[in-house]
């Protein structure tokens, strides 16, 4: 993520709680209880936010793992393709005696 996003979400988020906090109090509630229930949701979007990032790191379902694993997966393929006939035996020898 780029500095540049990481500011657009931040006032993105500044300016949603300024949006509920506007829609509440023309709803009829007083500023000091849209106050608080502005904040009770945003609090609450940020823990849910949470929730999921640290899910998604605990099972590595993020960017940088999966560019990860295809970059492998890409480098032993073209690695696999330029040996010849004999080292790919050999290899796949060496593989079955270690079994």
């Amino acid at each position: 993520m780029r500095r540049i996003d990481a500011i657009g979400i931040t006032l993105g988020i500044f300016l949603a709680g300024g949006l509920i906090y506007l829609g509440l109090q023309l709803f009829g509630l007083n500023g000091q209880d849209a106050g608080i229930w502005s904040q009770v949701m945003l609090v609450v979007g940020l823990v849910g936010w949470l929730a999921t990032y640290l899910f998604r790191a605990g099972t590595k379902n993020m960017t940088y793992h999966q560019q990860r694993e295809e970059y492998e997966q890409a480098f032993f393929e073209k690695r696999l393709n330029e040996l010849t006939p004999e080292e790919l035996a050999k290899l796949q020898a060496e593989m079955e005696s270690d079994d």
